[in-house]
């Protein structure tokens, strides 16, 4: 279970966002990629931020209510950002995410680029993919 790394499984071309969009556009990004959030690069491809789908959710809700101007991202990214490296564990990271953590996770190189994300689903499918390949082997081994 050692070798199951985050770079092998995680999204490499996920939705990304700019700091300077509007709460409107990554809404539109939201429901056009059914992802739950996404990481918020600078022109540089360098992770600033992070923003989720319910981030989004509660200022699209309060701009209805109030009928007041949306923001843009840099309104409402979080700027402490939990992220993975392409090299870490996915069991390690399946453990975090039990805890009271993020459920995607930008994943970054060592200078802070953004590489991709991984999140729950891509950890679970991971570890199904090990499992029914240990299985296949384990069966293979006793019909000898």
């Amino acid at each position: 279970m050692e070798s199951l790394k985050v770079q092998e499984y995680m999204n490499h071309y996920p939705v990304t966002f700019t700091a300077n969009m509007a709460i409107e556009e990554a809404s539109l990004c939201f429901l056009k990629t059914k992802q739950i959030g996404g990481p918020v690069i600078d022109d540089n491809g360098k992770l600033i931020g992070f923003l989720s789908e319910s981030d989004v959710l509660a200022k699209m809700i309060e701009t209805i209510y109030y009928n007041e101007h949306v923001a843009d991202v840099a309104d409402l990214m979080r700027i402490e950002v939990l992220t993975q490296k392409p090299y870490d564990s996915i069991i390690e990271l399946g453990q975090l995410m039990l805890k009271d953590k993020p459920k995607v996770y930008p994943v970054v190189d060592d200078d802070g680029n953004l590489l991709g994300t991984i999140c729950r689903n891509d950890v679970l499918h991971a570890i199904d993919r090990h499992l029914r390949a240990n299985l296949k082997a384990d069966k293979e081994h006793a019909a000898r």
